[in-house]
């Protein structure tokens, strides 16, 4: 399981949230290479903000530290419900958290071999699909060039 903040917009307050998402990803992303040659398959989902059917932005950005709001306050008051209301506004009045469960049964279900390196369910469109088919592009290439182009999908061994 992903996250769009890995690659996509990226709203203050989550910093921990998000460097801990990317080093799932990355993370993801070098678990695949490492076990295609087992001819196990992988899937990264890569859910965007759903701000209905979780409570993500109610139990987010808020600090342990109680000390610091004042200053934080001073500056950005109101900003994590400027975000939550921002976001519920982009996203679409048909989005559910449930197409996240959508997704995952529709990726077990597919043959193997044919299952996607990742899959996006992002109701917002926050950039992040854009920038993974860059970087999933330019992963593929390397790998290419390298010689390791068989790291690319799973298979049995040879």
């Amino acid at each position: 399981m992903g996250s769009t903040s890995t690659r996509g917009g990226t709203p203050p307050y989550l910093a921990p949230y998000f460097a801990a998402k990317s080093a799932m990803d990355a993370l993801a992303v070098s678990y695949a290479a490492e076990l295609a040659r087992f001819n196990i398959e992988t899937t990264i989902v890569v859910p965007g903000s759903f701000t209905s059917g979780t409570d993500h932005f109610v139990t987010g950005g808020h600090p342990s530290d109680l000390t610091v709001v004042p200053a934080y306050e001073e500056r950005y008051a109101g900003m994590m419900d400027q975000v939550s209301q921002r976001l519920a506004a982009l996203a679409p009045a048909d989005a559910d958290v449930s197409q996240v469960a959508d997704a995952i049964v529709r990726v077990v279900g597919t043959e193997h071999g044919k299952r996607p390196f990742r899959v996006h369910i992002d109701p917002v469109d926050d950039g992040s699909e854009t920038v993974s088919v860059v970087a999933d592009h330019i992963r593929s290439e390397f790998l290419s060039r390298i010689g390791l182009d068989d790291l690319l999908a799973p298979h049995a061994a040879r």
